[in-house]
């Protein structure tokens, strides 16, 4: 509710119009000043509440945890299906650390920071470092994925697979802290117990939920193209919803599941990442407004010391040591073990997880809300402003080409014999400076389309390629390796 009087309906959309509209207009701020794009969405919230402009009156903690979830089961998905699976042979493993003895040992230094730095009780302060444990999905995935930057594939992946591996043990950490700060029980071994289920039971049920969403999708026929990416929205709550019925962790299973759809070949599957981009950005943005919205900046300040003292200590502390302990053992050069600990950006996770103590009722739990809403801030201006600079520094900006002004797609509901593929012409190309009528093209494979700057062109016969272009080849399966051998590697490997 967002006042104590029913809203007429138009009203109420107009109210949720305006505010959709200006997070987007801001978010064009994000390149300019370098502020991650989450942080003018909980900015635009935070100004709608009842201490900004806006003047909303909204304490509904429980609609705003309910919402948060939703919102995170549609980014880990489309994350998931944007995860190539090549690329995760050589993350898995490094990650898998990362979101578990990581996820562990950031809670521990936090926690000890909080109990000897500002006299938390040990249990409020293990609870404030369960809360803050974790990387956000949904800010890795903005940060890395919406400002243009290109990391080496290792440290990239290895990123993007742990904000959506971790979430599970800073749930499992948090629910079993705020259990033992209500009723005065400590925490004995089911905690550790509950941990493994989780992990099994959500991994277990990923794979075989994902397995069977392959199959049916690869055999489901619709007349209406539209349907698709409701069948595709309904397996994405299933994964979710089943596995925390049977007490797994369904934010790990849609993650797998999602990873298990986005690298197979299924009917309207352009359609499909298209239209979850957009969800996964509308979720974004409804999540961080509706967190802003909870948030009064009066309150704020009363923990600006507690909040500053503890973000600072998670940015050059704590993260970068759990980093360097995990990742030691992997051989990571030093440059991308830094980079990693210093990458460890916090979003609407650690606020969400924050909704728990508040909905039990625990003592301290609104101080605790606030200081985690502080850190989250920090977090995102300290790490989150500086990462395309740091990129640069370490020297970890992969070189690839200026994506193409325009893309030509096929969308179709039925698997078609032949693909789309798109290359990107480089001075060392093999077919820079020759013309497309002297090429050796395997029979039934033809250029389609040549994106030269702002120009469109259809290639003729007595076309030549240039350095900076990027041409679109239909071709079948069997002629990419010699597609291959003459434009070089496809644009979205």
């Amino acid at each position: 509710m967002l006042t104590t009087e029913p809203l007429p309906t138009a009203f109420l959309l107009t109210v949720c119009g305006a505010l959709l509209a200006l997070s987007v207009l801001f978010s064009r701020a994000s390149g300019r000043f370098g502020i991650p794009v989450a942080l003018l969405f909980l900015g635009v919230g935070m100004a709608a509440g009842s201490d900004g402009p806006g003047g909303i009156d909204f304490d509904n903690y429980g609609f705003a945890f309910r919402l948060g979830t939703v919102a995170l089961v549609l980014i880990l998905f489309d994350g998931g299906l944007n995860t190539p699976l090549s690329a995760i042979h050589s993350a898995l493993r490094p990650a898998a650390v990362l979101a578990t003895v990581g996820v562990i040992l950031t809670a521990a230094l936090m926690g000890a920071a909080a109990h000897f730095l500002f006299h938390f009780s040990w249990t409020q302060a293990l609870l404030l470092g369960a809360i803050v444990s974790s990387t956000d999905a949904a800010a890795v995935f903005s940060v890395l994925r919406g400002s243009g930057l290109h990391l080496k594939r290792r440290v990239g992946t290895t990123l993007e697979l742990e904000s959506g591996l971790n979430d599970p043990m800073a749930v499992i950490l948090t629910t079993g802290l705020t259990h033992t700060l209500a009723s005065g029980k400590p925490p004995g071994w089911e905690l550790a117990t509950e941990a493994l289920v989780q992990m099994v039971v959500g991994t277990g049920m990923g794979l075989a939920i994902g397995y069977g969403a392959r199959h049916l999708l690869k055999r489901l026929r619709l007349r209406v193209a539209g349907l698709y990416p409701v069948m595709t929205l309904a397996l994405a709550f299933l994964s979710f919803g089943l596995p925390t019925l049977l007490h797994g962790s369904g934010f790990l299973a849609v993650y797998i599941v999602g990873i298990l759809l986005g690298n197979e070949t299924i009917r309207y599957r352009t359609g499909l990442l298209r239209v979850h981009d957009a969800l996964a950005w509308l979720s974004q943005v409804l999540m961080f407004l509706v967190l802003g919205l909870l948030v009064y900046p009066r309150n704020l300040v009363e923990v600006a010391g507690v909040g500053l003292g503890m973000g600072l200590i998670l940015a050059f502390v704590a993260r970068p040591i759990a980093v360097l302990l995990c990742l030691a053992p992997f051989r990571f050069p030093l440059g991308e073990i830094v980079y990693t600990g210093w990458v460890g950006l916090r979003g609407a996770v650690p606020i969400i997880l924050a909704t728990f103590p508040v909905l039990s009722n625990t003592a301290g739990s609104r101080d605790i809300f606030n200081i985690v809403f502080f850190i989250v801030v920090v977090n995102g201006l300290v790490p989150g402003a500086t990462v395309p600079w740091v990129t640069r520094k370490l020297g970890l900006a992969a070189r690839v080409p200026e994506p193409p002004q325009a893309v030509l797609e096929i969308a179709s509901t039925q698997l078609l014999k032949g693909e789309l593929s798109s290359f990107y012409i480089g001075k060392a190309s093999a077919v820079t400076g020759e013309r497309l009528a002297d090429l050796p093209f395997p029979p039934g494979s033809a250029a389609m389309l040549l994106v030269r700057g702002q120009e469109l062109l259809a290639p003729k016969g007595d076309t030549v390629f240039q350095p900076g272009d990027h041409v679109y080849v239909f071709g079948h399966a069997e002629d990419l390796p010699l597609l291959r051998l003459l434009f070089g590697q496809q644009e979205d490997e």
